[in-house]
């Protein structure tokens, strides 16, 4: 599997249409897509999932509103029960015959009953592109994973081995990595601990550490001893301090500070600037109205000096428990 960092046929996106993703706070989610669709339109092409001619009457008139380039958006008719593509659409690998997509089984989170279009969407979309389709039947969403292109893979304990995920019960370590092995060419996988608190997909691995480039990640960091995230990021931290890549050097850790926390009807929300995307030119960058929102910033400018890093105001959109890598996936250029 390809990094994010490599360049991109398109960026994957599902236009936005569950209500009760964001209850009373949906008015301005399709202006953050919107946000979004324009900054990344301007290096690459964005393909948009809509679930019909209304949808894609909205979302045109949205996008021609905030000026988004409609020459480098596409739209497909493929519908959806959530627009989070990152966790139910199709995984993008390289093999000797060039590009596939891996399918895995997506049972929403363990939480939801409402999945029936979403795991569809992996075919749909390799369909589109003509690509080849590896079925796995193995619950994986890409938040729970994170890779280096080199056959390095972030994962916590949390959501792939923990008893709560709900997942894939009957799968153990060396079974996972054995998998992870054949249908991503993860040769070694770097496990982690627990995930950030308000995370209910319970640990995935992109609210917490993210590879930046071959052997260095960011990692969050909290450093209010009383916080309850406070814990399982310091033991984090020493995991990755111990452990080595697929190559075998010891990984470079780039602390990202950790907002303060967001809380909606006295839950607390997963508001992480590790949720960032990657794309072709520019990095996309959760912010919070928080004055880390800057030294994230700056953290990430600096870890991708070839690329724009544009922060995007996320408190509406967290409000639905995820942010930017959450609702986009990559294609890797052929």
């Amino acid at each position: 599997m390809p990094a994010e960092w490599a360049p991109h046929r398109a960026t994957w996106l599902a236009w936005p249409h569950n209500k009760s993703d964001w209850p009373g706070k949906f008015a301005p989610i399709p202006w953050v897509y919107g946000e979004i669709v324009r900054k990344l339109a301007a290096a690459e092409t964005v393909s948009l999932l809509v679930d019909g001619p209304r949808q894609r009457a909205e979302a045109t008139r949205i996008l021609r509103r905030v000026g988004a380039p409609l020459e480098r958006v596409e739209m497909f008719r493929v519908p959806t029960d959530r627009g989070w593509l990152r966790d139910s659409g199709p995984l993008f690998v390289r093999d000797g015959a060039g590009l596939a997509a891996t399918c895995w089984r997506f049972n929403a989170w363990a939480k939801y009953d409402d999945w029936k279009k979403d795991v569809k969407v992996g075919r749909a979309i390799a369909r589109i592109r003509g690509v080849p389709v590896r079925a796995l039947d193995v619950v994986l969403e890409g938040g729970a994973i994170d890779v280096d292109g080199e056959g390095t893979l972030l994962a916590t304990e949390e959501c792939l081995l923990s008893d709560v995920q709900a997942r894939n019960p009957d799968l153990g370590r060396e079974a996972l990595e054995a998998i992870l092995a054949d249908a991503l060419g993860a040769t070694r996988v770097i496990w982690l601990g627990r995930g950030i608190a308000g995370d209910d997909t319970h640990g995935h691995v992109d609210d917490l550490a993210r590879f930046v480039a071959p052997g260095r990640v960011v990692l969050c960091a909290e450093d209010d001893g009383a916080d309850e995230n406070h814990a399982a990021l310091a033991e984090n931290r020493e995991r990755l301090e111990g452990a080595r890549d697929a190559t075998g050097r010891r990984l470079e850790i780039v602390p990202l500070p950790m907002p303060a926390h967001l809380v909606l009807d006295g839950r607390r929300l997963p508001a992480s600037y590790a949720n960032f995307y990657i794309g072709n030119g520019v990095v996309i960058v959760p912010t919070f109205n928080d004055p880390a929102d800057r030294v994230a910033l700056g953290t990430l400018a600096e870890c991708f000096p070839g690329r724009e890093v544009v922060g995007i105001h996320c408190v509406d959109l967290v409000w639905g428990l995820g942010t930017l890598h959450c609702m986009t996936q990559q294609e890797p250029a052929p």
